[in-house]
Formats: structure tokens, sequence, C-alpha cells
């Protein structure tokens, strides 16, 4: 079994496309719940983030789950397969791990360091655990993940180069609103990114903040937990009349800000309005920045800009410490993983061994009925010690060699040697194929 993830984001797609590819939240898992049923797929993880979808799998194979993967992706959005194609990368094995682990250490993230990436790592693997399309090999693989992300913030200065991307948003708003502190600042929206937005316009300084979201219960935590104030959905329009900036990450289906309302909203008033758009699909219609005096910046605009603001940091030593970090924690996770590979084997042997044991004493009780209590334990534990001696330095160095660089199937060869039943060692090897919860 091995690791496959297959995916696409920020990296290697446009904004356009990855507007195309969002998923919500009952989407990927209906993905995931399609992908764990492939052949050959036994277990199953999606991240379906503002910027990549990723599906990540215990694969017995590389090429037919690939397929399948690729196919059920297509299916789930509004993209060809052929076109979807071009967009896609592919890690297996040693990269799968490596890709995970610098993922959750957010040197995958559009802003290199960000740590919200951990956040929805967790999210996704709490679902999937849910799900029950998570089990031995991909919880492990993900639980490992996550502490690596927290080691990278808490033990390097990767927070010092990580921008988020609402901090980026920030640096193109002040081309225009130069003095935030005099900033009338709205956030629409409540979930993770709003909560995000709201922390960094309140560390800014803005003169006033006001969040607006659907739920008014969530607006109000919100508002509360920063410093702001909450307004009611239908009181979008006024509030939009009093803003300097708007930064929007609703997640809603369509069109959150379009042109007759932000026009109707901004009729009576001649100083700019910058709007960031963090939401994919996006919030704001793309032509709201042609009204006068109006400025709007979505993701693509703010991706082009990440090459500009942070290129020299990405090389700096921060990121270096965290790129060492990542290898020493992929090396040490796949010997651990190499060494859980042949332990089955090993513990087979050791059962065959404690049977011929068994057998032989058998033998010999019937051969020596005369023996008493005592001599029979004697033998017992002689013949015992004789068998734990000569299978000790096979198994420890059968575990070595398979935990090592070196390249071979040293559990086969074990098998061999001993002529091992490979079924027993297959119901010791092959967990129960994870049962689905079908959801109404």
């Amino acid at each position: 079994m091995s690791v496959l993830v297959v995916g696409l984001s920020h990296h290697t797609a446009p904004i356009e496309v990855l507007e195309r590819m969002a998923l919500g939240p009952l989407g990927a898992i209906d993905l995931a719940a399609r992908v764990g049923r492939a052949e050959g797929i036994s277990e199953c993880l999606v991240l379906a983030t503002c910027n990549r979808v990723e599906v990540v799998v215990e694969a017995e194979s590389f090429h037919g789950p690939l397929t399948a993967i690729g196919e059920e992706l297509s299916r789930s959005t509004a993209l060809g397969l052929e076109e979807l194609t071009e967009h896609l990368y592919v890690h297996y094995e040693d990269r799968a791990v490596s890709h995970v682990f610098s993922l959750a250490c957010g040197l995958d993230s559009m802003a290199v360091g960000e740590s919200q990436v951990l956040g929805q790592l967790r999210d996704a693997l709490s679902v999937a655990q849910h799900a029950g399309h998570v089990g031995p090999q991909l919880n492990p693989l993900f639980q490992h993940a996550l502490r690596v992300g927290k080691r990278a913030h808490s033990e390097t200065a990767i927070d010092a180069v990580a921008a988020s991307l609402v901090g980026l948003g920030l640096e193109r708003a002040r081309t225009v609103l130069p003095d935030l502190s005099a900033a009338r600042a709205v956030v629409l929206g409540a979930g993770s990114m709003s909560g995000l937005a709201a922390a960094t316009l309140s560390r800014a300084g803005v003169g006033e903040l006001v969040v607006v979201n659907r739920t008014a219960e969530r607006a109000a935590r919100l508002a509360d937990a920063h410093g702001g104030r909450a307004a009611a959905w239908g009181d979008l329009a006024h509030v939009l009349s009093q803003a300097d900036l708007v930064v929007s990450c609703t997640g809603a289906v369509g069109h959150v800000l379009d042109v007759p309302a932000v026009a109707c909203a901004r009729a009576a008033v001649d100083t700019p309005l910058v709007v960031i758009d963090l939401a994919l699909p996006r919030d704001v219609a793309p032509q709201v920045g042609g009204l006068p005096g109006v400025h709007v910046w979505g993701l693509s605009e703010i991706q082009a800009g990440r090459r500009d603001t942070v290129a020299d940091a990405v090389e700096g030593s921060a990121v270096a410490q965290v790129r060492d970090l990542v290898t020493a924690e992929v090396a040490a996770y796949l010997t651990d993983r190499r060494a859980q590979r042949v332990a089955p084997t090993v513990a087979a042997l050791r059962a065959r061994a404690h049977e011929v044991v068994d057998l032989e004493y058998a033998r010999l009780l019937q051969r020596l009925p005369e023996l008493d209590e005592a001599s029979r334990s004697e033998v017992r534990r002689t013949v015992q010690r004789v068998v734990d001696k000569l299978l000790h330095t096979p198994t420890v160095r059968v575990k070595e060699l398979q935990s090592g660089e070196t390249s071979g199937d040293y559990a086969h060869a074990l098998r061999e040697l001993f002529d091992l039943d490979p079924h027993e060692v297959a119901a010791v090897t092959s967990p129960p194929r994870i049962r689905r919860r079908v959801r109404p």
C-alpha cells in the first residue's frame, strides 16, 4: 500500500479554473466517498480550500487509483477530464508524504508560512474520521503532519514570513488608503477566513470595524471578539455607503456584490472604496472594479503581488529551517512506516516458532510421561529460550534493513526462508476495509 496525492492548486491552475473546481463541504464529503469506493483504494481524505483541491489516498497501486481519482474529480466539478489533467499534480509514496508535511507547515501556501492551512487540515481529517474514510495508514500520516506543522510555527521564525492573504490584501489597500487608522472597514462573512480578516484589520488599527453576515449571532460574536460591531445583512447597502475598505469571504455561491448593488450604495459617495475579495468562487463580480472610485483585488491579483512582496523572504533562513524540519520528519516517518511493514511478518515468524515449540513439547511428553512437573517446565523454558535466541538476530536485522535506505523486500525474503503462509501474514498486515457511513 502507498500514499498517493492528486490535486490542483494556485501553483498549477489559474484562479478561473480553481473557481470552477470549488467544492463545498458536502461536495468534498461526496467526492471522498466516491473515491474511497474505487478499486485499489482503501482510505481517502479530501482537502478543499479556496486555492486548492487535493485527494489523498492509500492505494494498492498507482495507475488504477490515479485514473479513478481523475475521473471522480472531473465528475465533481465543471471541468472535463482532458482540461482538468492539464492542471493536476501527482505525488506518490515518499514525495506524497513530503508534500503533506510541507503543506501542513505552510510551505505550499499562496502566502508562504501561513498557519490557516493547519486548521483546514485538522478539519479535513476530522471530517474523514467521522465519515470512516481514513484508517491505520492515513490517520497517523495526517496526525504526524499536524504535529510537524505545529513544530514549524513554534520552533522556527516562519511566522515572520507568513503574511496572510488578508495581510497581502492590506498591502494593496494601502496604495489607495495609506492611513488605515482613519478607514472604516467591513468584513463580509463570519467563517474562519473572515475571522482571520477581522483579526488582521483589528491589529492594523482600522478606525472602525463592521462585520456583516447572514447569521446575526455569528456576526455579533466575531465583531465582539475584535472590538467591532455587527450589522444586519439587510443593512448591507447602508454599510457599503459608509465603507472605505471591504474584505469579502462569505463562501456563498454566486456574487454577493454585483454592479447594481455597489453602484446604488456608492451613488452619493465620492471617496474611494477598496474591495478585497478572498472568496472562491468570487464574492464580487469582476465588473465592480470598473465603477468610478472602486478598486477590487481578488485572489489572482494577490497571488501576483505575493511574488513581489515575499520573494526574498521565501529564500530566507526561516523557510530553510522549516524545510530542514520537514526533511527530518519525513525521514523519521518513512523509517517508522517501513519498520511497521515488516512487523506482521516478524509476528508471524514468532507465532510459527511457538507452534513448533508447542508441537515438539507435546511429543516429548508423550515419549517421557514420567517427567515431573518441574522438569517439564524447565524443558519448556529451555526450548523456548533456544528458539528465541535463534530468532533474535534475524528479526532484529530484518527490521534494521527494512527501515533503512537500502532497497529490497526483506519481509518477503523472511517469509520465503521460513516458509511462512502468506495468507497468515496478510491477515495481520491488511486491516479490514473501512465501513462507510452512508449519509442521507
